[in-house]
């Protein structure tokens, strides 16, 4: 009996200690325990992000409940966050976290909790706390071309790829600076530790050289964004006509579409 005591003492403790987690599936996958501190990433000052974790749990019988936790609630968030706790008795419970705009770089922490409402699983609660670094670094860009070559009013497309290192999903913003001629923004999603690519077209009206910059920034927060310069030879030539062509440009009559098509297909051979 001596024996078998420690052994029993020791499966008790485990089993109990079975229930003390949560599986946290946003922003990354990972096993948090009760008083357990973990790392979720990067967020750029005014951005929001979620924080998911799965319903499933073990008590400490071992029994799995498919909705074992009910309900996630946020405490001790930084001064001028912005947080929702989760709804209820969803299979993935979320709770939304807004990082002030005006806050300074460096690591911040809050405490999250998942109940086991009038713990009718014998779940008891789960208290953990959650890192986050707050820096506008959260997004590497590349652009491609950078120099270009076009005619007045001819679109020319560029070719925008936004790496998001951060943990938020908010929406960036793509624009551009200093060109003459009527361009637009564009919102486009790069979900968090996703990359993405983007087609964004210029225009320039008026003939010569411009040296422009292309800007992509967060939705939420200008201070999150990246600039590329990008230079722009505008020039009227039977080259760039054929690539008005392609775009789509039809300068002629019907009857001559098919040559067109081979005046298109000599300019797609030129841009190589």
């Amino acid at each position: 009996m001596k024996t078998l005591l420690p052994i029993l003492l020791i499966s008790i403790i485990a089993s109990t200690a079975a229930a003390n987690y949560v599986t946290l599936i946003e922003p990354h996958a990972a096993v948090v325990y009760s008083n357990q501190s973990i790392a979720l990433g990067k967020v750029g000052p005014g951005q929001t992000f979620y924080v998911t974790i799965s319903a499933n749990a073990t008590n400490n019988t071992g029994a799995l409940f498919t909705r074992g936790w009910n309900k996630v609630v946020v405490t001790g968030l930084p001064p001028g966050w912005i947080a929702e706790n989760s709804s209820l008795y969803n299979q993935e419970l979320s709770v939304k976290v807004t990082a002030s705009p005006l806050a300074q770089n460096g690591t911040y922490a809050f405490n999250l909790t998942a109940i086991n409402l009038g713990n009718y699983s014998k779940l008891g609660t789960v208290r953990f706390t959650v890192q986050i670094n707050v820096t506008p670094d959260v997004f590497r860009l590349g652009v491609t071309p950078t120099n270009i070559s076009t005619g007045p009013g001819q679109p020319e497309n560029i070719y925008v790829t936004i790496n998001n290192t951060g943990v938020s999903d908010s929406p960036f913003i793509i624009s551009v600076n200093n060109l003459p001629g009527w361009n637009t923004t564009q919102t486009v999603i790069a979900l968090h530790n996703t990359r993405e690519t983007f087609t964004y077209p210029v225009y320039v009206n008026e003939p010569g050289v411009y040296t422009a910059q292309l800007n992509v920034s967060s939705a939420s927060s200008s201070l999150v964004s990246k600039r590329v310069g990008v230079s722009l030879t505008v020039a009227a030539s039977v080259l760039n006509d054929y690539k008005a062509l392609g775009q789509g440009s039809i300068a002629f009559p019907v009857i001559y579409e098919p040559v067109y098509a081979i005046m298109s297909f000599i300019s797609s051979l030129f841009n190589g």
